[in-house]
């Protein structure tokens, strides 16, 4: 896969190879303004109580943490540690 627009990438689903789990669709990217370098996409998390009571955090993924983007999914690697803060951001 040579190029791909942003519109692309949310229709693909972000899964995490360190346990499997699946963080959802990519809904934004942050994007370096000053050299044009994607520098991470970002996940909603799961809304909470039944989507009454807002959305839960964000995952935001530095792009360094992207092992591949596939046909329908985009496989991460990294281990996080569960936080109460509104958004997640690792670290790489």
């Amino acid at each position: 896969m040579g190029h791909c627009r942003i519109t692309d990438l949310r229709c693909k689903e972000v899964i995490n190879i360190c346990d499997g789990c699946r963080l959802g669709f990519p809904c934004d990217v942050e994007v370096d303004v000053v050299t044009g370098q994607l520098m991470a996409i970002v996940v909603p998390g799961p809304c909470s109580f039944f989507g009454l009571f807002g959305k839960g955090e964000e995952f935001v993924v530095p792009w360094d943490c992207i092992k591949r983007i596939g046909d329908d999914i985009i496989l991460v690697e990294r281990e996080f540690s569960h936080s109460p803060k509104k958004k997640r951001r690792w670290f790489g």
